[in-house]
């Protein structure tokens, strides 16, 4: 077993996950980042890690497929015998308005932003008992608690991430596991991209801010590095709004 603490960060190739995992990196900590599609992205990601002198260990898997959820964890049990720091990264969805959806893309966001929190958590949880406890942190985004155009399917699935968060973190307590979520404004990331209105979203966030600016990767790296650390012990099943106070306007 290690004696160096391990991090997981779900989608931790690109974007806001790789901001999380090269922070973690700077703290010391070994990664196992995993990925979907793009294995040159995770590649050069753990390269970027590994010359800050940590382990890092890629995983391939969907996060939307329980069974794949249970191989990763049975993975890092392998090769790290540990795990402390779970953060809940990865998402997609069909970003499309309410009348074009179908089941199928339902499912598919449920499952993906959703569903693999819970089954992770539980997972993870098994894992942190081995060395008395950890810590885990979930992205939201403001769709959570507010109408964002072509964002239904995406909006109700990151509720359900801040509401599980609660559940996580009273039945994780006695574990010794301190669970809490980070939730975002638009950030200018590969995701944002999707985005039918991407221009209009940046460009609203940019001039109504009452920060005066945009959210960006550090912002939200910033937030989820305070919850992953000792001194935010005693918060617990909270959702940190990280967005310059854009969601606070009437």
């Amino acid at each position: 077993m290690t004696e160096r603490k391990v991090a997981l960060v779900t989608g931790g190739t690109r974007g806001i996950g790789k901001e999380i995992a090269l922070r973690l990196a700077d703290q010391g900590y070994d990664l196992v980042i995993n990925y979907l599609r793009n294995r040159s992205a995770a590649r050069e990601t753990a390269a970027e890690l590994e010359e800050k002198g940590v382990k890092v260990h890629l995983i391939k898997a969907n996060v939307g497929d329980v069974n794949n959820i249970k191989e990763m964890f049975e993975e890092i049990d392998r090769e790290f015998g540990r795990l402390d720091i779970f953060v809940s990264n990865a998402a997609s969805g069909v970003l499309r308005p309410l009348m074009e959806l179908e089941e199928s893309h339902w499912d598919w966001t449920m499952n993906i932003n959703s569903r693999a929190y819970l089954f992770s958590a539980k997972e993870a949880a098994k894992l942190m008992e081995k060395n008395g406890g950890g810590k885990i942190v979930a992205l939201s985004s403001l769709g959570a608690q507010r109408v964002i155009p072509n964002y239904t399917t995406v909006g109700v699935s990151k509720a359900a991430v801040e509401s599980l968060t609660r559940y996580l973190a009273v039945e994780l307590a006695p574990k010794n596991i301190v669970v809490n979520a980070v939730s975002g404004g638009a950030v200018d990331t590969d995701a944002l991209k999707h985005f039918p209105n991407r221009d209009e979203l940046l460009g609203d966030a940019a001039t109504r801010t009452p920060a005066g600016r945009g959210v960006t990767t550090d912002d939200l790296a910033n937030a989820v590095l305070f919850l992953l650390s000792d001194e935010a012990f005693m918060i617990r099943g909270q959702t940190i709004i990280v967005d310059g106070g854009i969601s606070i306007l009437v």
